[in-house]
Protein backbone atom coordinates (compact mmCIF):
# COMPACT_ATOMS: atom_id res chain seq x y z
CA UNK A 1 0.00 0.00 0.00
CA UNK A 2 2.89 2.38 0.99
CA UNK A 3 4.12 1.66 -2.78
CA UNK A 4 1.07 2.68 -4.44
CA UNK A 5 1.18 5.97 -2.28
CA UNK A 6 4.49 6.79 -3.43
CA UNK A 7 3.88 6.07 -7.12
CA UNK A 8 1.00 8.49 -7.17
CA UNK A 9 3.07 10.92 -5.44
CA UNK A 10 5.20 10.78 -7.91
CA UNK A 11 3.62 11.39 -10.59
CA UNK A 12 1.49 14.45 -9.10
CA UNK A 13 5.00 16.09 -8.59
CA UNK A 14 5.45 15.50 -12.31
CA UNK A 15 2.00 16.84 -13.51
CA UNK A 16 2.97 20.20 -14.92
CA UNK A 17 1.41 23.31 -12.56
CA UNK A 18 -0.93 25.67 -13.79
CA UNK A 19 -0.37 28.94 -12.32
CA UNK A 20 -2.26 32.13 -13.09
CA UNK A 21 0.79 33.78 -14.86
CA UNK A 22 1.33 30.98 -17.03
CA UNK A 23 -2.27 31.08 -18.05
CA UNK A 24 -2.45 34.15 -18.91
CA UNK A 25 1.30 35.18 -19.98
CA UNK A 26 0.94 32.03 -22.44
CA UNK A 27 -2.85 30.54 -22.43
CA UNK A 28 -4.46 34.02 -22.88
CA UNK A 29 -1.75 35.09 -25.19
CA UNK A 30 -1.81 32.74 -27.85
CA UNK A 31 -6.33 33.03 -27.82
CA UNK A 32 -5.76 36.93 -28.23
CA UNK A 33 -3.01 36.30 -30.81
CA UNK A 34 -4.76 33.47 -32.83
CA UNK A 35 -8.02 36.04 -33.01
CA UNK A 36 -5.53 39.29 -34.23
CA UNK A 37 -3.89 36.72 -36.80
CA UNK A 38 -7.63 35.63 -38.08
CA UNK A 39 -8.70 38.84 -38.51
CA UNK A 40 -5.53 40.30 -40.20
CA UNK A 41 -5.72 37.17 -42.78
CA UNK A 42 -9.82 37.85 -43.21
CA UNK A 43 -8.86 41.47 -44.05
CA UNK A 44 -6.24 40.98 -46.47
CA UNK A 45 -6.00 38.16 -48.57
CA UNK A 46 -2.86 37.11 -50.28
CA UNK A 47 -2.43 38.69 -52.67
CA UNK A 48 -2.99 42.08 -50.70
CA UNK A 49 -0.26 40.98 -48.31
CA UNK A 50 1.65 40.20 -50.89
CA UNK A 51 1.47 44.13 -52.17
CA UNK A 52 2.21 45.53 -48.90
CA UNK A 53 5.11 43.34 -48.57
CA UNK A 54 6.62 44.43 -51.91
CA UNK A 55 5.54 48.57 -51.38
CA UNK A 56 7.24 47.90 -48.05
CA UNK A 57 10.43 47.22 -49.56
CA UNK A 58 10.47 51.01 -51.21
CA UNK A 59 10.59 52.35 -47.99
CA UNK A 60 13.37 54.71 -46.86
CA UNK A 61 13.12 54.36 -43.14
CA UNK A 62 16.29 53.73 -41.56
CA UNK A 63 18.34 54.27 -44.33
CA UNK A 64 16.90 51.94 -46.84
CA UNK A 65 16.90 49.28 -44.10
CA UNK A 66 13.77 47.32 -46.15
CA UNK A 67 14.93 47.46 -49.53
CA UNK A 68 14.43 44.26 -51.20
CA UNK A 69 15.40 44.23 -55.13
CA UNK A 70 13.12 41.22 -55.55
CA UNK A 71 9.75 41.96 -53.88
CA UNK A 72 10.53 45.59 -55.91
CA UNK A 73 10.77 43.35 -58.99
CA UNK A 74 7.84 41.36 -58.05
CA UNK A 75 5.69 44.80 -57.77
CA UNK A 76 6.16 45.71 -60.64
CA UNK A 77 5.24 42.31 -62.45
CA UNK A 78 2.37 42.43 -60.83
CA UNK A 79 1.49 45.67 -63.04
CA UNK A 80 2.18 44.30 -66.26
CA UNK A 81 0.24 47.18 -67.87
CA UNK A 82 2.59 49.90 -66.27
CA UNK A 83 5.73 47.63 -66.61
CA UNK A 84 6.20 46.15 -69.83
CA UNK A 85 8.97 43.38 -70.83
CA UNK A 86 11.67 46.09 -71.37
CA UNK A 87 10.77 47.84 -68.04
CA UNK A 88 11.07 44.58 -66.25
CA UNK A 89 14.70 43.92 -68.07
CA UNK A 90 15.82 46.95 -66.93
CA UNK A 91 14.29 47.56 -63.42
CA UNK A 92 17.07 45.66 -61.39
CA UNK A 93 19.66 47.32 -63.14
CA UNK A 94 18.28 50.78 -62.24
CA UNK A 95 17.71 49.45 -58.46
CA UNK A 96 21.33 48.43 -58.26
CA UNK A 97 22.24 52.00 -59.10
CA UNK A 98 19.24 53.47 -56.94
CA UNK A 99 19.97 51.88 -53.77
CA UNK A 100 23.99 52.73 -54.11
CA UNK A 101 23.09 56.65 -54.95
CA UNK A 102 20.29 56.32 -52.16
CA UNK A 103 23.02 55.39 -48.99
CA UNK A 104 25.70 57.50 -50.94
CA UNK A 105 23.65 60.92 -50.01
CA UNK A 106 23.08 62.10 -46.43
CA UNK A 107 19.14 63.71 -47.81
CA UNK A 108 18.01 60.49 -48.34
CA UNK A 109 19.48 59.06 -44.77
CA UNK A 110 16.91 60.01 -42.38
CA UNK A 111 13.54 60.22 -44.45
CA UNK A 112 10.61 58.99 -42.91
CA UNK A 113 8.20 57.22 -45.82
CA UNK A 114 8.00 56.60 -49.15
CA UNK A 115 6.13 59.94 -49.17
CA UNK A 116 9.00 61.95 -48.25
CA UNK A 117 11.17 59.32 -50.55
CA UNK A 118 9.57 60.35 -53.43
CA UNK A 119 9.56 64.39 -52.99
CA UNK A 120 12.82 64.24 -52.24
CA UNK A 121 13.50 62.16 -55.66
CA UNK A 122 11.61 65.16 -57.74
CA UNK A 123 13.56 67.64 -55.19
CA UNK A 124 16.90 66.74 -56.33
CA UNK A 125 15.89 65.79 -59.86
CA UNK A 126 17.07 61.97 -59.33
CA UNK A 127 13.70 61.22 -60.42
CA UNK A 128 14.70 61.15 -63.80
CA UNK A 129 17.37 59.30 -63.47
CA UNK A 130 15.31 56.66 -61.50
CA UNK A 131 12.00 56.66 -63.90
CA UNK A 132 11.17 53.03 -62.67
CA UNK A 133 11.69 53.54 -59.38
CA UNK A 134 9.79 56.81 -59.23
CA UNK A 135 6.73 55.02 -61.58
CA UNK A 136 6.84 52.39 -58.37
CA UNK A 137 6.50 55.09 -55.49
CA UNK A 138 4.05 57.10 -57.07
CA UNK A 139 2.12 53.70 -57.73
CA UNK A 140 2.49 52.70 -54.11
CA UNK A 141 1.51 56.30 -53.07
CA UNK A 142 -1.68 56.25 -55.29
CA UNK A 143 -2.50 52.66 -53.89
CA UNK A 144 -2.19 53.69 -50.42
CA UNK A 145 -4.75 56.67 -50.84
CA UNK A 146 -7.09 54.91 -53.07
CA UNK A 147 -6.99 51.57 -50.34
CA UNK A 148 -7.82 54.13 -47.51
CA UNK A 149 -10.55 55.84 -49.53
CA UNK A 150 -12.32 52.16 -49.97
CA UNK A 151 -11.87 51.49 -46.40
CA UNK A 152 -13.83 54.78 -45.74
CA UNK A 153 -16.03 53.94 -48.55
CA UNK A 154 -16.77 50.42 -47.07
CA UNK A 155 -16.96 51.61 -43.39
CA UNK A 156 -19.57 54.58 -44.66
CA UNK A 157 -21.80 51.91 -46.02
CA UNK A 158 -22.11 50.24 -42.83
CA UNK A 159 -23.55 53.11 -41.35
CA UNK A 160 -25.88 54.42 -44.37
CA UNK A 161 -26.98 51.27 -45.64
CA UNK A 162 -28.88 50.03 -42.27
CA UNK A 163 -31.36 47.09 -42.88
CA UNK A 164 -34.02 49.05 -42.35
CA UNK A 165 -32.89 51.32 -45.73
CA UNK A 166 -31.70 48.11 -47.36
CA UNK A 167 -34.14 48.39 -50.56
CA UNK A 168 -33.05 52.11 -51.45
CA UNK A 169 -31.84 52.40 -55.02
CA UNK A 170 -28.12 52.52 -56.26
CA UNK A 171 -28.06 56.11 -57.06
CA UNK A 172 -29.79 57.23 -53.86
CA UNK A 173 -27.32 55.21 -51.80
CA UNK A 174 -24.64 57.07 -53.79
CA UNK A 175 -26.09 60.13 -53.03
CA UNK A 176 -26.71 59.71 -49.02
CA UNK A 177 -23.00 58.21 -48.83
CA UNK A 178 -21.44 61.24 -50.81
CA UNK A 179 -22.99 63.34 -48.18
CA UNK A 180 -21.91 61.26 -45.18
CA UNK A 181 -18.59 60.48 -46.57
CA UNK A 182 -18.32 64.55 -47.08
CA UNK A 183 -20.61 65.68 -44.19
CA UNK A 184 -17.45 68.05 -43.09
CA UNK A 185 -17.85 70.11 -46.46
CA UNK A 186 -21.96 69.69 -46.41
CA UNK A 187 -22.06 71.19 -42.59
CA UNK A 188 -20.77 74.70 -43.87
CA UNK A 189 -23.29 75.11 -46.94
CA UNK A 190 -26.91 76.20 -45.95
CA UNK A 191 -29.70 73.65 -45.98
CA UNK A 192 -31.67 75.88 -47.72
CA UNK A 193 -28.82 76.21 -50.59
CA UNK A 194 -28.99 72.39 -50.54
CA UNK A 195 -32.79 72.54 -50.97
Amino acid sequence: MEDLHFVSGKSRRKAPKLTNFHYYRVDLYFQVFDTQLKEVNDRFDEVKTELLLCMSSLSSVNNFASFDKAKIVRLAQLYPQDFDRTYLINLPIQLDNYIHDMKMHSEFSSLRGIGHLAKELVKTRRCTNYMLVNKLLTLALALSVATASIERVFSAMKIVKTPMRNKMGDQWLSDSMLVYIERYVFAFIDNELIM
